[in-house]
C-alpha cells in the first residue's frame, strides 16, 4: 500500500507529466498535488485545476444521470493543442479523482492511463 504523497510522486514520474493532483469532486477540495513548475503549467495552478475540474465532473455526472446511463464514468479527457488533461475517477475510493496534466509531445496517453490505474490500486488514505 502507498501513501498519498508517494502516489503523487509516482504519477509525476509518468513520461510527459506536468502536474498531478488528487481531488474530491464532491467537495471540490484538493487533497494533494505535485508539479514540475513547467512554464506551460505552473504547480500553483493545480489546486485551481482541481476546483475547476470538479465542476466538469459534476456536470458530466448530472448529464449521465439525466440520460439514464448505467455505466460508471471512468475518465474524462480534455485535449488542448499541447496538453492532455485527464480526470481519472477512482474506483476504490468513490468521490476522488486523479487529475493529470500531460505534455502531448512527451507523454503517451494510453500508458498514462494504465499507470494511474496501477497507482490507484496501491493508494491508501
Amino acid at each position: 500500500m502507498q501513501k498519498l504523497q508517494d502516489s503523487l510522486v509516482e504519477a509525476l514520474s509518468i513520461d510527459g507529466a506536468l502536474g498531478v493532483a488528487l481531488g474530491d469532486w464532491k467537495t471540490g477540495m484538493c487533497l494533494g498535488y505535485k508539479g514540475t513548475n513547467s512554464p506551460t503549467f505552473p504547480e500553483a495552478n493545480l489546486e485551481l485545476a482541481v476546483a475547476g475540474n470538479t465542476e466538469v465532473i459534476r456536470a458530466k455526472m448530472r448529464a449521465a444521470e439525466s440520460l439514464g446511463f448505467t455505466d460508471r464514468i471512468e475518465e474524462i479527457l480534455i485535449i488542448l493543442e499541447t496538453q492532455y488533461h485527464l480526470m481519472y475517477l477512482l474506483r476504490n475510493i468513490p468521490g476522488l479523482f486523479f487529475y493529470l496534466a500531460l505534455d502531448r509531445e512527451k507523454g503517451n496517453l494510453a500508458l498514462a492511463r494504465i499507470k494511474l490505474a496501477q497507482i490507484e490500486k496501491k493508494l491508501t488514505l
